[in-house]
């Protein structure tokens, strides 16, 4: 998202995706339980989206977040610099989206993530299945009514279409999330990622 920011590539992908799949902003506010109003705002690239706004969104329109919030590359070679890309904020959780790869039946989000103590970033569901590697720090992660403690170079995978919860054990923790989404989510990807 280099070059634009945040709210401002939202807010273009948001309507695009939004007028492809023929809905009014009344039903994205109802399908996603956003007011119709904040949805006007981030249309127009005002406001500030947090983590639960993107994700609802996401869910609500049935596509990828990297479908909201990603730039298309301008070349065959891609440098993502972390501080270049604005973080995507919740309770809990710093997420910058450094690349969207898709081929053929499969599609991956790579994520810089933070986790800052103090807080528990709760997170009630969303399609696809979530890799995680910590690089620094410990965490909790609590999926599928199971925790599970890890610490550097510890890798959990868990299907993210449940609640699930992540908590900095001892300080902040610096870790890399790839998204997975399932195949049945790939035919409507597809059809908005070549629609331009």
């Amino acid at each position: 998202m280099a070059g634009q920011g945040a709210g401002r590539v939202l807010g273009v992908n948001l309507r695009a995706r939004r007028d492809e799949q023929g809905i009014s902003l009344s039903e994205l506010a109802r399908r996603s339980g956003i007011a119709k109003g904040t949805l006007s705002q981030l249309e127009s690239g005002a406001g500030n989206p947090t983590i639960e706004t993107v994700f609802s969104l996401s869910n609500a329109l049935g596509v990828p977040v990297s479908a909201l919030l990603n730039e298309p590359p301008a070349s065959d070679l891609v440098l993502v610099r972390s501080a270049d890309v604005e973080a995507l904020s919740g309770a809990a959780v710093d997420l910058r989206m450094l690349r969207r790869l898709e081929s053929p039946g499969s599609l991956f989000e790579v994520y810089d993530q933070r986790i800052r103590p103090g807080e528990v970033q709760h997170s009630s569901g969303h399609p696809g299945t979530e890799h995680h590697v910590i690089l620094t720090g410990r965490v909790r992660i609590t999926a599928r009514d199971r925790s599970q403690e890890l610490g550097p170079g510890d890798y959990l995978a868990f299907r993210a279409n449940g609640p699930h919860e992540y908590e900095a054990l001892d300080g902040e923790v610096r870790s890399v999330l790839l998204l997975e989404y399932p195949p049945d989510t790939m035919p409507v990807v597809l059809e908005t990622l070549h629609a331009d």
